[in-house]
């Protein structure tokens, strides 16, 4: 038993799913008592569960299913476009005409977010259409980011035994590049999809009417209603949980001969 527990604190110690298990189970269990522990008492930071599970029910009977479903639709649209968009560029960055392009847009997420706004606002008029310009163009940006190190990584053995089998400059892009990376592309998607959860209060915020969770959240922060607050950020990590496994699985499906 001593063996074991010593396991868990040696560096690269490969242990049995069981034993993972067992520690997540093991800092649930901790995170809970320390959750329960904090909420006693007249005055505490965090509302205690029984006001989180009664904030979730409330929710629940004000529509909380339509806002959760108006949050990922917003969310599919933006990704659906900045990916398209985002490959589009890094496929053609090998082109050295356009690589200056990529490299650009890349340095431009450092751009703060009030700023790109302002111009979307004079350029976008409709608030639906504002929200999806927001996401779709701070995600474009780090999907750009991501590819493109996705395409530095990439072994130079393997263009040159593309060339070496007479394959033209575009045969060694659709076949190296663009099919040979497909699994690359699932995954920088589930890395950057953590972006969109994470400014989903402030851009569903441009248009009220529309709902959403962070609709939700704002109202419920106007009215400081800490146990509603939490249950929806609880509900906006349970989503993203599911997302990101979904993906995980989906790219394990498809390219089963994928070792990252």
């Amino acid at each position: 038993m001593l063996k074991q527990v010593k396991a868990f604190f040696r560096p690269f110690e490969r242990v049995s799913s069981r034993q993972r298990l067992a520690a997540v189970g093991l800092w649930v269990g901790i995170l809970l008592l320390w959750w329960v522990l904090s909420a006693l008492g007249t005055r505490h930071i965090f509302p205690s569960p029984a006001q989180v599970w009664q904030g979730l029910a409330n929710l629940f009977n004000e529509g909380l299913i339509v806002h959760i479903f108006s949050s990922l639709g917003l969310a599919t649209q933006a990704i659906a476009i900045s990916l398209l968009f985002s490959l589009l560029v890094v496929y053609l960055s090998p082109l050295p005409a356009l690589k200056p392009l990529a490299l650009f847009l890349s340095k431009c997420r450092y751009l703060p977010l009030t700023g790109i706004t302002f111009y979307l606002a004079i350029l976008v008029k409709d608030a639906r259409t504002m929200q999806v310009s927001v996401l779709t163009v701070f995600m474009s940006l780090y999907f750009i980011t991501s590819l493109l190190a996705v395409l530095k990584d990439i072994p130079t053995d393997e263009i040159d035994h593309a060339r070496s089998l007479k394959c033209s400059r575009w045969e060694v892009l659709w076949e190296v590049v663009i099919k040979g990376r497909l699994d690359y592309v699932i995954d920088v998607l589930r890395q950057n999809l953590a972006i969109v959860w994470m400014m989903l209060v402030t851009v569903e915020s441009i248009l009220v009417a529309a709902g959403g969770l962070g609709v939700l959240i704002k109202n419920s922060d106007k009215f400081m209603n800490h146990g509603r607050i939490v249950a929806l950020q609880l509900v906006i990590l349970l989503l993203g949980l599911l997302l990101d496994w979904g993906l995980q699985t989906l790219r394990k499906g498809l390219f089963r001969y994928s070792t990252f």
